[in-house]
This record gives C-alpha cells, sequence and structure tokens, in this order.
C-alpha cells in the first residue's frame, strides 16, 4: 500500500513538474504576442501627444523585437524568420483591406495603402510563437510529408487567401487535402525531461483556436476593424476559425522552409 501510495506521489509530481514547464516554455515563447496584446491595450487606454497610436505601435515592435534579441530571447535565424513573416504578412493586409474585407480607421503617418506597418508584426508574432516553441520544446516530427508536396500546400493556401475574392474558395477542398497529407503525422516535443506526443493536425487545431481569441481580443482593443466591427464590437464569428487553421498551417510549413532547406528535426518512418 506504501509503495502505491509513492508511485501515485511521485506520478502526481511529475506531471505537476511537465505542467509548470510546458507552462513556462509556452509563456516565454509568447514573449513578442504578449507584448503586442500589451501595447494595444496601453495604447488604446493611454494617448501620447504628438504620435499617432499605429505609429507608437510600429516604434514599439521594433524595440520588442531589438530588445528580444539583445537579451538572447530571440536569436538571428529567427529574426529573419520574423521579419519574412513581416513582409508576407504586410502583403496581405494591403490587399484584404483594399477588398474591403476589413480596415484601420486610425491615423498615422506609418500608413501605406490604408495599412500601417505595424501589422505585419501580427503576422510575425505568430512565426516568433513558432520558432520559439521549435526551439524550446525541442520539436521533432514524425511521418511529416514530402518537402515538394508541403511547399505546394503552403503556396496553394497563400494564394487561395488572394484568389477566392474572384474565384470559388477553395479552404475546404484545401482542409480535406491538409488532413489527408497529415492524418499520419505527429508531433514530439520535451517537456521537462519527458518525450510527448501529439497528432499534428490537433496542435494545427489547438493554435488556431487561441490565435482566434487573441483576434477577438486584438480586435475588441482596436487593432483593426471587421465589417460588422465598425459601429461597436462584436465577437469574431467561429468560420474565421478555418482561416487561421489554414494560416497556422501556412505558418508553420513556411517557418520549417525559413529556418533551414530541411526542415529540423523531421524524420520518415
Amino acid at each position: 500500500m506504501v509503495g502505491t501510495v509513492s508511485a501515485g506521489k511521485r506520478t502526481l509530481q511529475l506531471k505537476a513538474a511537465m505542467l509548470l514547464d510546458f507552462g513556462w516554455k509556452q509563456a516565454l515563447s509568447c514573449v513578442f504576442p504578449v507584448f503586442i496584446f500589451a501595447s494595444l491595450g496601453l495604447t488604446k487606454l493611454v494617448a501620447i501627444p504628438g504620435i499617432a497610436r499605429y505609429d507608437l505601435l510600429l516604434l514599439l515592435c521594433l524595440a520588442a523585437q531589438v530588445g528580444m534579441l539583445l537579451t538572447r530571447l530571440e536569436t538571428v535565424r529567427e529574426l529573419q524568420v520574423v521579419m519574412a513573416f513581416h513582409l508576407i504578412g504586410l502583403a496581405l493586409e494591403l490587399f484584404k483591406v483594399h477588398m474591403g474585407s476589413w480596415s484601420y480607421p486610425g491615423e498615422g503617418w506609418s500608413k501605406i495603402g490604408g495599412v500601417p506597418l505595424y501589422s505585419g508584426f501580427m503576422y510575425a508574432s505568430v512565426a516568433s510563437y513558432i520558432c520559439q516553441a521549435w526551439r524550446r520544446l525541442d520539436l521533432r516530427f514524425n511521418h511529416w510529408p514530402d518537402t515538394r508536396l508541403a511547399a505546394g500546400i503552403a503556396a496553394l493556401l497563400y494564394i487561395n487567401f488572394f484568389t477566392h475574392h474572384w474565384l470559388p474558395d477553395f479552404r475546404w477542398v484545401l482542409t480535406g487535402l491538409i488532413v489527408l497529407v497529415f492524418w499520419r503525422s505527429s508531433v514530439h516535443y520535451t517537456v521537462a525531461g519527458q518525450r510527448l506526443r501529439m497528432p499534428v493536425l490537433l496542435s494545427f487545431l489547438l493554435i488556431a483556436l487561441f490565435i482566434w481569441l487573441a483576434e477577438n481580443i486584438s480586435t475588441f482593443l482596436g487593432a483593426w476593424a471587421y465589417p460588422d466591427q465598425r459601429i461597436s464590437w462584436t465577437i469574431v464569428h467561429w468560420g474565421k476559425l478555418s482561416s487561421w487553421f489554414l494560416l497556422v498551417i501556412l505558418s508553420i510549413l513556411l517557418v520549417a522552409s525559413l529556418k533551414s532547406q530541411k526542415p529540423p528535426g523531421l524524420t520518415k518512418p
């Protein structure tokens, strides 16, 4: 009986240690996204005379990236990935705002085509999280699809974000393709010295869910506004989860390709 109690206690302690370690690593990985949320909240409550909110947000995001690099929270290679995502996201923002999908009603010197330059950092924050989590959790993948197939899927996902305004929206076709391609894929990660495993599709969905929650916070704080939020704030429609699900997959595929010629830690069966 004593041995059983001791074993149960050790199991409970191990699970607690794993939970704390996972939470700490996630917190460190979310430094840049959390900084952006804090900046959005601060600039909504406090206005600095002589500088527009969007311009201030851009300066804060640039300062945060410099600070993360100097404190070694972020590596030079990760910074390159983050900046690449800033440009990719900014291109998408310019197009979507032009098409009326959403808008940035505030003023600012750093707005181009109705889009403030800081907005690219919101996409970059997703890349920052993926890079940080990849390194801190020591991610390894099994049954990852062929690199050329993965690159083709990433290209189709990005193109569909643009073309669905004129052509049929193939997001559900692409979602079905992704499920088919990644059905057997799994991600292995380290928490408190223990190797754990999760289906890749589940990890995609969980990240998309958290981004959707973050999107609700961001729109509430006035980061941008959808057409139905221009008069008063309303919760972002659940349908946006499908967009974020596809964007998460696109982000992970791009991060994998940008981190190295062959995604680090990928293993074949």
